[in-house]
């Protein structure tokens, strides 16, 4: 089921907005800095550790991987809402800070994919039975 899953990913991003207004409001910027990011590294970190110590069951994590699916087109219709005129007349910083993060998480990509390698396998392919029974839940 989808709603499964939902109650920790309504944590994660409470939590990760939370942590961006506070960091905007250290770093003296009246705007949210990066709380989409920490609520996503949040629900990472805490779906790895539920599934290893065994608190999470198979529909939840269905409900989890629906949602991170959604991720994406939400963060579009986020970044849509920025000000990126805005930010760009503001100086060369914004354009710098951008290009860093892209270059930095392109760098990244080899690392993160080592990660788990052999410790998770592949899913089943799409549209094989759910051993657990909860596929079937869902029609």
């Amino acid at each position: 089921m989808i709603v499964f899953g939902v109650a920790l990913l309504a944590f994660c991003t409470l939590a990760g907005l939370f942590i961006g207004d506070v960091l905007g409001a250290l770093l003296g910027v009246k705007a949210n800095v990066g709380g989409v990011g920490f609520a996503m590294l949040l629900l990472l970190f805490l779906t790895d550790l539920f599934k290893r110590r065994g608190m999470l069951v198979h529909a939840s994590e269905q409900g989890i991987g629906f949602w991170t699916a959604m991720y994406i087109p939400i963060v579009v219709a986020m970044a849509a809402q920025q000000n990126v005129v805005g930010a760009v007349k503001g100086g060369p910083a914004a354009i710098l800070a951008g290009v860093l993060a892209v270059v930095v998480c392109f760098a990244l990509i080899p690392l993160v994919a080592k990660i788990g390698k052999g410790r998770y396998g592949p899913g089943p392919p799409v549209g094989a039975p759910d051993p657990s029974g909860a596929a079937s839940a869902q029609r």
